[in-house]
Order: structure tokens, then sequence, then C-alpha cells
């Protein structure tokens, strides 16, 4: 027998080609798929009624570069410098994660994301230093039945090491992809001459999978990078290129004839330095968008946050280019309805699914998100729904939450999530954290602080390459 849930009087945003948006409208859900939008809906007998009125519809927002495992140490860096980043990552914490820590930190970023109405997160998962690391992160991720896409790294190696050994291929032909758990590789590209990385990209081909990349952060990755993959051949319409904050005119180019798109994290570009929000550059040059929130050890994990963040950023870009050259901005370049565009459509276009979900349109998967909070003074009045979306509303007006059919989040409350054993996998993170790294250097890690000794020419510890777009040129 079919189940049916029935949104009734919500103002909806279709998200489809023309941004339809329906105002007292209905969503009805068949099973796990959209059976139709539309005003005073007729529904089969029984379907269950969901009171939307006073709220907004929209599709489950797509999050295309989360470093899931790292939402263990949730809020720890609040005040670093990507250097610290780095330093935490590479020397400290990072490399003291077990099977379980990974598996600790996924559990909790995957109920996160669902809480907050992302309902499909890019786990970009570059601690997996071994295949028991790997599996454990599949573990979390299935046991929360959202859509993710495991990106497979390992920042402890490099990636024409770890991508072309059997253990990893043997991972790889066992992994059950659907259209729920989806598969990419994740590794960087220095811009060293040589490039090591093209082993991990003919991985990559062999097995038909997409990859995503760090690219355009300052004292990391360069237009070498981009150069080399480029002359390779291996920018494809699948690569996502994540930030993309600091590159030429030339690999912006090189990105857009290539039809790649980029991840844009403007909450973490604006705080931790990998260049200035891309958003403005990648519009200049035609370069599809979609949003990430990159890491719970920073910053919030949740949508909202990367669109206004985003919008922001462009917008003081906008004005700043203008004031500079003595003219004013009198109309906006990008506006809400972009941002949301992004948040949702654009990510389901970046990881290839477009055609299953991003929007709410009659034989689309059922990842469906109500914003609704009677108890707020600021859900109304609701006169422009995007800009609400982006500037009012925040995690706690998420309302209900479907993904493929399935009731995620109801009445404000997570529905069947486990709350007491994600906190008990975490507790017992930091706890081995702590007592490997001793209550000294624990406390250390919190503090901006780090010593100069500790900073490396080149971030990436695997290759011995530097050039004079990392801290210090090598001699």
């Amino acid at each position: 027998m079919s189940s049916s849930i029935v949104f009734r009087h919500g103002t909806v945003l279709t998200m489809d080609d023309a941004r339809t948006v329906l105002p007292d409208a209905d969503v009805l859900v068949v099973d796990d798929k959209i059976e139709a939008v539309g005003t005073n809906l007729t529904v089969p007998e029984g379907t269950e009624e969901i009171d939307a009125s006073g709220g907004i519809l929209m599709p489950g927002m797509v999050d295309t570069h989360r470093h899931m495992w790292q939402t263990a140490m949730r809020g720890y860096g609040a005040d670093w410098t990507l250097t610290q980043y780095f330093v935490w990552n590479y020397l400290e914490h990072g490399k003291h994660f077990r099977p379980q820590d990974i598996y600790a930190g996924n559990l909790l970023s995957a109920l996160d994301a669902v809480e907050a109405g992302v309902t499909t997160s890019v786990d970009w998962s570059h601690n997996l230093q071994t295949t028991d690391h790997a599996r454990a992160a599949v573990d979390a991720l299935r046991e929360v039945p959202a859509r993710f896409v495991l990106a497979y790294g390992n920042i402890q190696a490099g990636p024409w090491e770890w991508s072309t050994t059997p253990e990893f291929k043997a991972f790889v032909d066992e992994l059950p992809r659907s259209d729920m758990l989806g598969f990419q590789m994740a590794f960087d590209v220095t811009g060293d001459p040589t490039f090591p990385e093209k082993a991990a990209f003919e991985v990559a081909r062999e097995l038909g999978v997409p990859v995503t990349t760090h690219a355009g952060v300052w004292g990391a990755t360069n237009d070498d990078g981009i150069r080399l993959m480029h002359e390779g051949g291996f920018m494809t319409p699948e690569t996502v290129y994540v930030h993309a904050a600091t590159l030429s005119e030339d690999s912006y180019q090189r990105i857009a004839a290539s039809g790649g798109s980029a991840s844009v994290s403007a909450e973490s570009e604006s705080t931790c330095g990998q260049g200035y929000p891309s958003s403005w550059a990648l519009r200049r040059h035609g370069i599809p968008v979609s949003l990430s929130v990159d890491t719970s050890v920073w910053w919030s994990g949740d949508g909202f946050s990367a669109m206004r963040s985003t919008l922001s950023a462009d917008h003081a870009r906008e004005h700043t280019e203008a004031h500079a050259a003595g003219d004013t901005v009198t109309n906006l370049g990008l506006r809400a309805a972009d941002v949301v565009d992004w948040a949702t459509r654009g990510g389901a276009k970046a990881l290839g699914l477009d055609d299953k979900i991003g929007s709410l349109e009659k034989g689309k998967q059922a990842d469906v998100v109500l914003i609704k909070n009677d108890d707020s003074p600021v859900m109304f009045p609701i006169l422009n729904p995007f800009g609400h979306v982006v500037f009012q509303a925040q995690r706690g007006d998420v309302d209900t939450v479907l993904v493929d059919g399935k009731v995620l989040k109801r009445g404000g409350r997570l529905v069947d999530a486990d709350l007491a054993k994600a906190r008990a996998a975490v507790a017992d993170t930091v706890e081995h954290l702590r007592s490997t790294l001793g209550e000294e250097e624990w406390e250390k890690g919190m503090t901006p602080d780090i010593p100069e000794s500790k900073v490396l020419d080149n971030p990436y510890t695997y290759t011995d390459y530097a050039d004079s777009s990392t801290h210090r040129r090598s001699s």
C-alpha cells in the first residue's frame, strides 16, 4: 500500500527553472516522490496532512563540502586561522583519529545536517587513514536515512599513494552505492610540476567517479594545480572546485570552459583566509555555484548561515569594487533567490542529481523542508519569501524534514534519532584526544598562538614541494 503526506497552505518555493513561488499552496508526497504541487490538491484517502500555513516549503538543502569527521570537535577552533587549521589537521589532533572517532564525527554531523534542513551532504572525508576509517565513516552515514556522498580522501598520505592501493580499490568495490549514498574522490593538487596527483586522477577515471578538490586556497593550492589538471585532461563537468578563492582569470576560464562547478563556503573563506569568498568572481565567469559549510570545528553547520554569509560577502565585494572605481551600486547583481537556488538546485546539479532532487516538482524525490515556527515573532509577516529564508529564518525554524518521503524531523524535533548514542560516541572521542595530547596541549589548541616552528612551508606533509604561494619559498 502507498503512503502519502500532504503539506497544506504553505508558501511554496518550487525552485523550478522559473523559480516559481506559489502562495497558499500544497505539496503532495506519495511514497518517496512528489506527486503534485498546487492549490487545493485532491489527495488519496488516508493521506497525512501537515499544516504549512504561515510557513515556507522548499526543497531540502544540498551541501557540497562538509568535513563531517571534524564535527566531533565542534567549535574547538573558533579562533583559528587557516594555518592553525593545517597544524591541527596534520600535526596534532587529526592524526590521532581512530575509526571510531571518524564514526562519531560523521554520526553527529549527519544528525546536525538533517536537523537544519540539509537533506544531502558531501562528506569531504579527508582523514581516512585506513579503509577501516572509511568503513566507520560509511557506517555512521548509513545510520541516518538522509542522502550522503562519501568523498574519500586522506590528508596523511599522497593521493597517488592511497588511491592506488588494493585496499582502496577493494573498498570501492564493496561500497553499496545508491541514490542515498554516492561516492567521490577528494584530494588536492599542490602545483608540483611533476604532477604526482595524476595517478589519483587516473584511478578516478578508471572507476568512473568524480573528483572534488580544494582549489584556489591561499598558501595551499593555486593556478598551477588548475593548469596541470587542464593539461592532463582531468577537468570535467563533474569536478567540484572547493573555495576557488585565489585563482587567476585564466584558471576561472579553464573551469568555465570545462563545465565544472565551484563550492563556496563563505563563512569559512571570510574567516580563515582561503581568499575572499569567490561567488563574485564565479558569477563573472558563468561558473555554476553550490554552497557548503566546510567544518563545524569552526562554524555553524546549517545552510541558512551558508546562504546569508555568501550573499553578504558578494554584496560587500560588489560595493567595494564600485567604490574603488568611484561608482555607486544601485542594483545588486546577486539576489536572495539566487543563493536559495545555489543551496538547493545548485548543489543537486553539482552532484549530478538535478533529475532527482533540488526542486519541488512532480516526479522528483521527496526531499522537502517546511520552515514554520508559530512561536516565533520572526516568522511573520512573510513578504519576500526568498529574503525571509536567507535573512530571517534559522535552523530552529525548521519544523519538518522529509528525505525520500520519510519524515526525519517533525514539529521541530528529530524523529527516531539516537542523540544519546551520538553524545556518548563523541564524548569518547574527546576524552581520547584530550588524554592522548595531554591537558596542556589540548588547551593550547584552542588558542590562536601556535608557535612559528609548527607552521609548515607546505601544508601537505606527504610532499616536500613548495613554491612562492606557500608560507615561505623553499630554499
